[in-house]
Protein backbone atom coordinates (compact mmCIF):
# COMPACT_ATOMS: atom_id res chain seq x y z
CA UNK A 1 0.00 0.00 0.00
CA UNK A 2 1.45 3.23 -0.77
CA UNK A 3 1.86 5.90 1.56
CA UNK A 4 -0.36 9.09 0.86
CA UNK A 5 0.65 12.26 2.22
CA UNK A 6 -1.99 14.65 3.25
CA UNK A 7 -0.26 17.99 2.85
CA UNK A 8 -1.37 19.47 -0.43
CA UNK A 9 0.86 19.09 -3.21
CA UNK A 10 3.15 21.78 -4.58
CA UNK A 11 2.12 23.23 -7.67
CA UNK A 12 4.27 24.64 -9.47
CA UNK A 13 3.73 27.74 -11.33
CA UNK A 14 4.74 30.01 -13.94
CA UNK A 15 5.57 33.30 -13.26
CA UNK A 16 3.55 35.97 -14.88
CA UNK A 17 5.04 38.76 -16.70
CA UNK A 18 4.81 42.19 -14.88
CA UNK A 19 2.48 44.81 -16.26
CA UNK A 20 4.98 47.30 -17.56
CA UNK A 21 4.60 50.59 -15.41
CA UNK A 22 2.77 53.54 -17.27
CA UNK A 23 5.83 56.42 -18.15
CA UNK A 24 6.08 58.97 -15.12
CA UNK A 25 3.76 62.12 -14.53
CA UNK A 26 1.87 63.95 -12.02
CA UNK A 27 0.67 62.05 -9.17
CA UNK A 28 -2.53 63.91 -8.27
CA UNK A 29 -5.70 63.11 -9.29
CA UNK A 30 -7.48 63.13 -12.41
CA UNK A 31 -9.73 66.37 -10.81
CA UNK A 32 -6.71 68.10 -9.86
CA UNK A 33 -4.73 67.71 -13.62
CA UNK A 34 -7.70 68.89 -15.30
CA UNK A 35 -8.31 71.99 -13.35
CA UNK A 36 -4.64 72.83 -14.13
CA UNK A 37 -5.29 71.95 -17.69
CA UNK A 38 -8.34 74.06 -18.18
CA UNK A 39 -6.54 77.01 -16.59
CA UNK A 40 -3.00 76.96 -17.86
CA UNK A 41 -2.62 74.30 -20.55
CA UNK A 42 0.49 74.97 -22.06
CA UNK A 43 2.08 75.73 -18.40
CA UNK A 44 1.09 72.55 -17.59
CA UNK A 45 2.13 70.04 -20.47
CA UNK A 46 5.65 72.40 -20.58
CA UNK A 47 6.10 71.98 -17.11
CA UNK A 48 5.20 68.07 -16.82
CA UNK A 49 7.64 68.07 -19.45
CA UNK A 50 10.21 69.85 -17.72
CA UNK A 51 9.43 67.40 -14.67
CA UNK A 52 9.16 63.59 -16.39
CA UNK A 53 11.01 63.98 -19.98
CA UNK A 54 9.42 63.69 -23.12
CA UNK A 55 7.02 60.80 -22.01
CA UNK A 56 5.09 61.16 -19.22
CA UNK A 57 1.52 60.33 -18.13
CA UNK A 58 -1.94 62.32 -17.14
CA UNK A 59 -5.01 61.00 -15.77
CA UNK A 60 -8.15 63.75 -16.81
CA UNK A 61 -11.73 63.29 -16.27
CA UNK A 62 -14.09 62.26 -18.78
CA UNK A 63 -10.54 61.06 -21.08
CA UNK A 64 -9.25 58.87 -18.76
CA UNK A 65 -5.41 57.98 -18.31
CA UNK A 66 -3.01 59.75 -21.27
CA UNK A 67 0.31 59.13 -21.99
CA UNK A 68 1.65 62.21 -23.66
CA UNK A 69 4.89 61.98 -26.30
CA UNK A 70 7.09 64.92 -27.14
CA UNK A 71 10.03 63.32 -28.98
CA UNK A 72 9.51 64.06 -32.75
CA UNK A 73 11.38 60.92 -33.75
CA UNK A 74 8.58 58.91 -31.57
CA UNK A 75 5.69 61.28 -32.85
CA UNK A 76 7.18 60.49 -36.32
CA UNK A 77 6.56 56.53 -35.83
CA UNK A 78 3.23 56.89 -34.83
CA UNK A 79 2.45 59.05 -38.01
CA UNK A 80 3.71 56.75 -40.24
CA UNK A 81 3.85 53.27 -41.04
CA UNK A 82 1.34 50.87 -40.26
CA UNK A 83 -1.67 52.21 -38.39
CA UNK A 84 -3.34 49.71 -37.55
CA UNK A 85 -3.39 48.82 -33.93
CA UNK A 86 -4.02 53.47 -33.43
CA UNK A 87 -7.45 54.52 -33.65
CA UNK A 88 -8.25 57.96 -33.38
CA UNK A 89 -11.86 57.95 -33.84
CA UNK A 90 -12.44 56.27 -30.67
CA UNK A 91 -10.52 58.77 -28.93
CA UNK A 92 -12.62 61.33 -30.25
CA UNK A 93 -16.06 59.17 -28.95
CA UNK A 94 -16.96 62.07 -26.84
CA UNK A 95 -17.55 63.99 -29.46
CA UNK A 96 -20.18 61.88 -30.80
CA UNK A 97 -23.18 63.34 -29.79
CA UNK A 98 -22.76 66.41 -31.66
CA UNK A 99 -20.53 65.38 -34.31
CA UNK A 100 -22.19 61.93 -35.28
CA UNK A 101 -21.46 58.39 -35.45
CA UNK A 102 -20.13 58.90 -39.29
CA UNK A 103 -18.08 61.48 -39.04
CA UNK A 104 -14.24 61.45 -40.57
CA UNK A 105 -13.24 62.29 -36.94
CA UNK A 106 -14.97 59.54 -35.30
CA UNK A 107 -14.28 56.79 -37.69
CA UNK A 108 -11.63 54.33 -37.16
CA UNK A 109 -10.35 51.82 -40.14
CA UNK A 110 -11.56 50.98 -43.83
CA UNK A 111 -14.59 53.29 -43.06
CA UNK A 112 -12.53 56.58 -42.03
CA UNK A 113 -10.23 55.83 -45.15
CA UNK A 114 -13.56 55.84 -47.31
CA UNK A 115 -14.48 59.25 -46.02
CA UNK A 116 -10.99 60.77 -46.04
CA UNK A 117 -10.91 59.81 -49.68
CA UNK A 118 -14.16 60.98 -50.73
CA UNK A 119 -13.38 64.52 -48.48
CA UNK A 120 -9.99 65.22 -49.45
CA UNK A 121 -10.21 66.57 -53.16
CA UNK A 122 -12.80 69.37 -52.10
CA UNK A 123 -10.11 70.55 -49.79
CA UNK A 124 -7.27 70.81 -52.09
CA UNK A 125 -5.10 72.69 -54.91
CA UNK A 126 -7.47 74.36 -57.36
CA UNK A 127 -10.22 74.20 -55.03
CA UNK A 128 -9.04 76.15 -52.15
CA UNK A 129 -7.84 78.65 -54.51
CA UNK A 130 -11.04 79.24 -55.73
CA UNK A 131 -12.11 79.49 -52.12
CA UNK A 132 -9.88 82.92 -51.49
CA UNK A 133 -11.97 84.88 -53.51
CA UNK A 134 -14.84 83.86 -50.76
CA UNK A 135 -12.80 84.27 -48.22
CA UNK A 136 -11.95 87.88 -50.10
CA UNK A 137 -15.60 88.70 -49.73
CA UNK A 138 -16.30 87.86 -46.71
CA UNK A 139 -13.58 89.61 -44.94
CA UNK A 140 -14.46 92.85 -46.81
CA UNK A 141 -18.13 92.81 -45.70
CA UNK A 142 -16.93 91.82 -42.01
CA UNK A 143 -14.43 95.11 -42.45
CA UNK A 144 -17.23 97.11 -43.61
CA UNK A 145 -19.02 96.54 -40.22
CA UNK A 146 -15.65 97.73 -37.78
CA UNK A 147 -15.82 101.67 -37.03
CA UNK A 148 -13.14 103.69 -35.73
CA UNK A 149 -13.09 103.94 -32.04
CA UNK A 150 -15.19 101.06 -30.64
CA UNK A 151 -14.27 97.93 -29.38
CA UNK A 152 -14.29 94.56 -30.75
CA UNK A 153 -13.31 90.91 -29.46
CA UNK A 154 -11.99 89.36 -32.40
CA UNK A 155 -12.53 85.79 -31.36
CA UNK A 156 -16.18 86.68 -31.56
CA UNK A 157 -16.46 88.78 -34.83
CA UNK A 158 -13.91 85.87 -36.56
CA UNK A 159 -16.45 83.56 -35.36
CA UNK A 160 -18.65 85.17 -37.70
CA UNK A 161 -16.47 85.78 -40.54
CA UNK A 162 -15.25 82.21 -40.55
CA UNK A 163 -18.65 80.78 -40.04
CA UNK A 164 -19.99 82.81 -42.76
CA UNK A 165 -17.33 81.36 -44.96
CA UNK A 166 -17.90 77.80 -44.34
CA UNK A 167 -21.46 78.53 -45.49
CA UNK A 168 -20.74 79.82 -48.42
CA UNK A 169 -17.80 77.41 -49.61
CA UNK A 170 -19.01 74.62 -47.68
CA UNK A 171 -22.89 74.80 -48.07
CA UNK A 172 -22.92 77.26 -51.08
CA UNK A 173 -25.21 78.90 -49.44
CA UNK A 174 -25.46 82.83 -50.49
CA UNK A 175 -28.98 83.76 -48.91
CA UNK A 176 -28.48 85.54 -46.14
CA UNK A 177 -31.37 84.38 -44.58
CA UNK A 178 -30.41 80.93 -44.24
CA UNK A 179 -26.82 81.88 -43.20
CA UNK A 180 -28.21 83.64 -40.17
CA UNK A 181 -30.41 80.18 -39.64
CA UNK A 182 -27.57 78.10 -39.70
CA UNK A 183 -25.57 80.35 -37.25
CA UNK A 184 -28.34 81.07 -34.57
CA UNK A 185 -29.09 76.89 -34.24
CA UNK A 186 -25.12 76.11 -34.44
CA UNK A 187 -23.94 79.44 -32.31
CA UNK A 188 -27.06 78.14 -29.73
CA UNK A 189 -25.31 74.60 -30.00
CA UNK A 190 -22.00 75.55 -29.41
CA UNK A 191 -22.92 77.40 -26.35
CA UNK A 192 -23.48 73.69 -24.66
CA UNK A 193 -20.10 72.71 -25.23
CA UNK A 194 -19.49 71.17 -22.03
CA UNK A 195 -22.11 68.99 -22.28
CA UNK A 196 -20.56 67.46 -25.07
CA UNK A 197 -18.34 65.64 -22.71
CA UNK A 198 -20.59 64.17 -20.19
CA UNK A 199 -20.35 61.16 -18.77
CA UNK A 200 -22.56 58.20 -20.73
CA UNK A 201 -24.60 58.14 -17.59
CA UNK A 202 -25.83 61.82 -16.78
CA UNK A 203 -26.70 61.86 -20.57
CA UNK A 204 -30.09 61.52 -20.17
CA UNK A 205 -33.10 63.51 -21.00
CA UNK A 206 -35.30 64.70 -18.30
CA UNK A 207 -37.01 67.53 -19.89
CA UNK A 208 -37.69 70.46 -21.57
CA UNK A 209 -35.06 72.36 -19.40
CA UNK A 210 -32.68 69.29 -18.27
CA UNK A 211 -29.26 69.95 -19.91
CA UNK A 212 -29.60 67.04 -22.05
CA UNK A 213 -32.80 67.42 -23.11
CA UNK A 214 -31.72 70.99 -23.99
CA UNK A 215 -28.54 69.81 -26.09
CA UNK A 216 -30.94 67.07 -28.07
CA UNK A 217 -33.79 69.86 -28.83
CA UNK A 218 -31.13 71.94 -30.01
CA UNK A 219 -29.02 69.44 -31.66
CA UNK A 220 -32.08 68.47 -33.64
CA UNK A 221 -32.68 71.69 -34.40
CA UNK A 222 -29.25 72.17 -36.42
CA UNK A 223 -29.70 69.10 -37.59
CA UNK A 224 -32.84 70.17 -39.16
CA UNK A 225 -31.74 72.54 -41.09
CA UNK A 226 -28.57 70.96 -42.30
CA UNK A 227 -30.84 68.00 -43.71
CA UNK A 228 -33.11 70.69 -45.43
CA UNK A 229 -29.53 72.00 -47.27
CA UNK A 230 -29.16 68.65 -48.22
CA UNK A 231 -32.75 67.95 -49.72
CA UNK A 232 -32.20 71.35 -51.42
CA UNK A 233 -28.88 70.93 -53.37
CA UNK A 234 -29.54 66.98 -54.08
CA UNK A 235 -32.95 68.86 -56.01
CA UNK A 236 -30.86 71.80 -57.75
CA UNK A 237 -30.61 71.02 -61.90
CA UNK A 238 -27.75 72.89 -61.73
CA UNK A 239 -25.53 70.69 -59.23
CA UNK A 240 -23.06 69.27 -61.70
CA UNK A 241 -21.83 72.49 -61.96
CA UNK A 242 -21.89 73.97 -58.44
CA UNK A 243 -18.21 74.44 -57.05
CA UNK A 244 -19.21 74.29 -53.41
CA UNK A 245 -18.27 71.37 -51.07
CA UNK A 246 -21.68 69.63 -50.46
CA UNK A 247 -22.28 69.81 -54.24
CA UNK A 248 -19.05 67.88 -55.09
CA UNK A 249 -19.77 65.94 -51.68
CA UNK A 250 -22.72 64.72 -53.72
CA UNK A 251 -21.31 64.11 -56.71
CA UNK A 252 -18.37 61.61 -55.22
CA UNK A 253 -18.09 58.40 -55.68
CA UNK A 254 -15.88 55.49 -53.93
CA UNK A 255 -13.78 52.88 -55.89
CA UNK A 256 -17.56 50.62 -56.05
CA UNK A 257 -19.05 53.42 -57.32
CA UNK A 258 -20.95 54.08 -53.73
CA UNK A 259 -21.64 57.77 -52.58
CA UNK A 260 -22.25 59.54 -49.01
CA UNK A 261 -25.71 58.85 -47.71
CA UNK A 262 -27.68 62.04 -45.61
CA UNK A 263 -26.63 60.79 -42.85
CA UNK A 264 -23.12 60.83 -43.29
CA UNK A 265 -22.95 64.10 -45.08
CA UNK A 266 -25.16 65.27 -42.16
CA UNK A 267 -22.00 63.88 -40.00
CA UNK A 268 -19.47 65.68 -42.28
CA UNK A 269 -21.04 68.75 -42.69
CA UNK A 270 -21.65 68.58 -38.67
CA UNK A 271 -17.67 67.97 -38.06
CA UNK A 272 -16.75 70.79 -41.11
CA UNK A 273 -19.13 73.66 -39.55
CA UNK A 274 -17.91 73.11 -35.51
CA UNK A 275 -14.09 71.79 -36.29
CA UNK A 276 -13.68 74.14 -39.01
CA UNK A 277 -15.19 77.48 -38.81
CA UNK A 278 -14.10 77.71 -34.64
CA UNK A 279 -10.71 76.51 -34.82
CA UNK A 280 -9.79 79.24 -37.75
CA UNK A 281 -11.41 82.45 -35.93
CA UNK A 282 -9.53 81.16 -32.87
CA UNK A 283 -6.13 81.06 -35.04
CA UNK A 284 -7.37 84.53 -36.27
CA UNK A 285 -7.71 85.59 -32.98
CA UNK A 286 -4.35 84.88 -31.65
CA UNK A 287 -2.77 86.00 -34.65
CA UNK A 288 -3.92 89.82 -34.52
CA UNK A 289 -3.28 89.11 -30.39
CA UNK A 290 0.22 88.25 -31.29
CA UNK A 291 0.64 91.15 -33.92
CA UNK A 292 -0.40 93.84 -31.46
CA UNK A 293 2.07 93.05 -29.19
CA UNK A 294 4.79 92.71 -31.47
CA UNK A 295 4.42 95.92 -33.36
CA UNK A 296 7.97 95.40 -35.31
CA UNK A 297 6.45 92.03 -36.84
CA UNK A 298 2.74 93.62 -37.62
CA UNK A 299 4.77 96.76 -39.31
CA UNK A 300 7.22 94.75 -41.56
CA UNK A 301 4.53 92.37 -42.59
CA UNK A 302 2.10 95.54 -43.15
CA UNK A 303 5.54 97.36 -45.72
CA UNK A 304 6.02 94.13 -47.20
CA UNK A 305 1.63 93.68 -48.03
CA UNK A 306 1.52 97.48 -49.76
CA UNK A 307 4.84 96.82 -51.70
CA UNK A 308 2.93 93.88 -53.13
CA UNK A 309 5.57 91.23 -52.55
CA UNK A 310 4.67 90.50 -48.75
CA UNK A 311 2.76 86.71 -49.70
CA UNK A 312 6.19 84.90 -48.40
CA UNK A 313 6.30 86.85 -44.97
CA UNK A 314 2.11 86.61 -44.62
CA UNK A 315 2.49 82.97 -45.01
CA UNK A 316 5.17 82.94 -42.22
CA UNK A 317 3.70 85.17 -40.37
CA UNK A 318 0.14 82.62 -40.22
CA UNK A 319 2.96 79.50 -39.87
CA UNK A 320 4.11 80.89 -36.64
CA UNK A 321 0.96 82.03 -35.22
CA UNK A 322 0.04 78.15 -35.59
CA UNK A 323 3.50 77.30 -34.04
CA UNK A 324 3.35 79.74 -30.68
CA UNK A 325 -0.42 79.31 -30.05
CA UNK A 326 -1.67 75.97 -31.52
CA UNK A 327 -5.22 75.27 -30.97
CA UNK A 328 -5.34 72.31 -30.29
CA UNK A 329 -2.86 70.75 -27.49
CA UNK A 330 -2.21 67.10 -28.75
CA UNK A 331 -3.33 64.88 -31.35
CA UNK A 332 -4.93 61.46 -29.73
CA UNK A 333 -4.50 58.00 -30.66
CA UNK A 334 -5.97 54.94 -28.55
CA UNK A 335 -3.48 51.32 -28.92
CA UNK A 336 -5.55 48.75 -29.73
CA UNK A 337 -3.12 46.22 -29.01
CA UNK A 338 0.56 46.89 -26.54
CA UNK A 339 2.59 49.13 -28.32
CA UNK A 340 6.58 50.66 -27.72
CA UNK A 341 6.15 54.18 -27.76
CA UNK A 342 9.32 56.63 -26.97
CA UNK A 343 11.09 53.51 -25.12
CA UNK A 344 7.94 52.67 -23.32
CA UNK A 345 5.43 49.49 -23.39
CA UNK A 346 2.54 50.98 -23.28
CA UNK A 347 -0.78 48.99 -23.29
CA UNK A 348 -3.71 48.09 -25.15
CA UNK A 349 -6.31 51.00 -24.52
CA UNK A 350 -4.37 53.62 -23.68
CA UNK A 351 -4.97 57.08 -25.78
CA UNK A 352 -1.61 58.56 -26.51
CA UNK A 353 -1.01 62.29 -27.24
CA UNK A 354 1.77 63.57 -29.51
CA UNK A 355 1.87 66.73 -27.57
CA UNK A 356 1.95 69.73 -30.04
CA UNK A 357 2.06 72.40 -27.75
CA UNK A 358 4.84 70.96 -26.15
CA UNK A 359 6.91 70.03 -29.12
CA UNK A 360 6.26 73.75 -30.73
CA UNK A 361 8.02 74.91 -27.34
CA UNK A 362 11.48 73.14 -27.74
CA UNK A 363 14.51 75.26 -27.56
CA UNK A 364 16.51 72.02 -29.99
CA UNK A 365 13.87 72.27 -32.71
CA UNK A 366 13.15 76.25 -31.84
CA UNK A 367 15.94 78.80 -30.63
CA UNK A 368 14.26 80.88 -28.49
CA UNK A 369 10.76 79.06 -28.73
CA UNK A 370 8.47 81.32 -27.12
CA UNK A 371 9.31 84.43 -29.37
CA UNK A 372 6.86 85.65 -32.00
CA UNK A 373 9.64 85.20 -35.06
CA UNK A 374 7.99 84.38 -38.23
CA UNK A 375 11.19 84.76 -40.52
CA UNK A 376 12.29 80.95 -38.56
CA UNK A 377 10.13 80.18 -40.96
CA UNK A 378 11.06 82.15 -44.48
CA UNK A 379 13.41 79.32 -45.53
CA UNK A 380 11.24 76.39 -45.83
CA UNK A 381 8.21 74.26 -45.17
CA UNK A 382 7.92 73.29 -41.75
CA UNK A 383 8.71 70.30 -40.72
CA UNK A 384 5.96 67.62 -40.75
CA UNK A 385 7.22 66.09 -37.28
CA UNK A 386 7.84 69.22 -35.00
CA UNK A 387 5.54 71.36 -36.76
CA UNK A 388 1.69 69.70 -35.67
CA UNK A 389 -0.79 72.24 -35.92
CA UNK A 390 -3.34 70.17 -37.58
CA UNK A 391 -1.85 66.50 -36.35
CA UNK A 392 -0.46 64.44 -38.69
CA UNK A 393 -0.23 60.77 -40.82
CA UNK A 394 -3.57 59.67 -41.88
CA UNK A 395 -5.58 61.37 -39.32
CA UNK A 396 -4.10 64.89 -40.54
CA UNK A 397 -6.76 67.58 -40.74
CA UNK A 398 -8.71 67.34 -44.16
CA UNK A 399 -8.94 71.13 -44.14
CA UNK A 400 -5.82 72.32 -42.92
CA UNK A 401 -5.05 74.04 -46.36
CA UNK A 402 -8.35 76.09 -46.25
CA UNK A 403 -7.95 77.15 -42.85
CA UNK A 404 -4.25 78.44 -43.90
CA UNK A 405 -5.48 80.53 -47.17
CA UNK A 406 -8.18 81.64 -45.03
CA UNK A 407 -6.03 83.17 -42.04
CA UNK A 408 -3.59 84.37 -44.68
CA UNK A 409 -6.47 86.24 -46.16
CA UNK A 410 -7.63 87.75 -43.67
CA UNK A 411 -4.68 88.77 -42.05
CA UNK A 412 -3.83 90.36 -45.43
CA UNK A 413 -7.12 92.40 -45.36
CA UNK A 414 -7.00 93.49 -41.70
CA UNK A 415 -3.46 94.80 -41.70
CA UNK A 416 -3.87 96.59 -44.70
CA UNK A 417 -6.83 98.38 -43.62
CA UNK A 418 -6.76 98.57 -40.39
CA UNK A 419 -5.27 99.77 -37.49
CA UNK A 420 -6.13 97.77 -34.29
CA UNK A 421 -4.99 98.94 -30.42
CA UNK A 422 -5.20 95.85 -28.31
CA UNK A 423 -6.73 96.64 -25.09
CA UNK A 424 -4.38 94.75 -22.90
CA UNK A 425 -1.15 95.20 -22.09
CA UNK A 426 -0.06 91.57 -22.37
CA UNK A 427 -0.29 88.54 -24.79
CA UNK A 428 -3.47 86.69 -23.97
CA UNK A 429 -3.33 83.46 -21.53
CA UNK A 430 -4.09 80.81 -23.38
CA UNK A 431 -6.74 78.69 -21.49
CA UNK A 432 -8.17 75.22 -22.32
CA UNK A 433 -12.51 75.44 -23.59
CA UNK A 434 -13.97 72.03 -24.97
CA UNK A 435 -11.01 70.58 -26.31
CA UNK A 436 -9.13 73.77 -28.24
CA UNK A 437 -7.07 76.30 -26.58
CA UNK A 438 -8.37 79.99 -27.04
CA UNK A 439 -7.59 83.11 -25.37
CA UNK A 440 -8.83 83.64 -22.40
CA UNK A 441 -10.30 87.06 -22.52
CA UNK A 442 -10.88 86.80 -26.85
CA UNK A 443 -8.87 89.25 -28.02
CA UNK A 444 -10.27 92.90 -27.30
CA UNK A 445 -9.33 95.35 -29.50
CA UNK A 446 -9.67 98.90 -30.19
CA UNK A 447 -10.13 99.76 -33.95
CA UNK A 448 -7.66 102.95 -34.53
CA UNK A 449 -8.54 103.26 -38.10
CA UNK A 450 -10.58 101.62 -40.76
CA UNK A 451 -9.16 102.51 -45.17
CA UNK A 452 -11.57 102.31 -47.80
CA UNK A 453 -11.22 98.89 -49.38
CA UNK A 454 -9.27 98.81 -52.57
CA UNK A 455 -9.61 96.08 -55.35
CA UNK A 456 -7.73 92.73 -54.55
CA UNK A 457 -4.71 92.15 -57.35
CA UNK A 458 -3.62 88.65 -58.54
CA UNK A 459 -0.92 89.88 -59.80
Amino acid sequence: MTDVSTSPPRVLRRSRPRRAALPPGPRGPALVNTARMVEDPVGSLTGWHRRYGDVFTVPFLVFGVGVYVADPEAIRSLFTGDQSDLHAGEANEPLSPVLGKRSVLILDGPEHLRHRRLLLPPFQGSAVAAFRAVIRDVTAAELARWRPGEELVLRERMRTLTFEVIARAVFGVTVPARIDRLRDALTSLLALQPLFFLPQALRRDLGRLSPWGLFRRRLAAADALIYEEIARRRADPALDERADVLSLLLRARDEDGGALTDRELRDELMTMLLAGHETTATGLAFAFDLLGHHPEVLARLRDELAAGDGDRYLDAVVTETLRLRPVIDGAERTLTRPRVVGGHELPAGIRVYPAIAVVHLREDLYPDATAFRPERFLDGKADAYTWLPFGGGIRRCIGAALAQAEMAEVIRAVVLRADLEPVRADPEPVVLRGITLVPRHGTPVRVRRIAPAVPHSTA
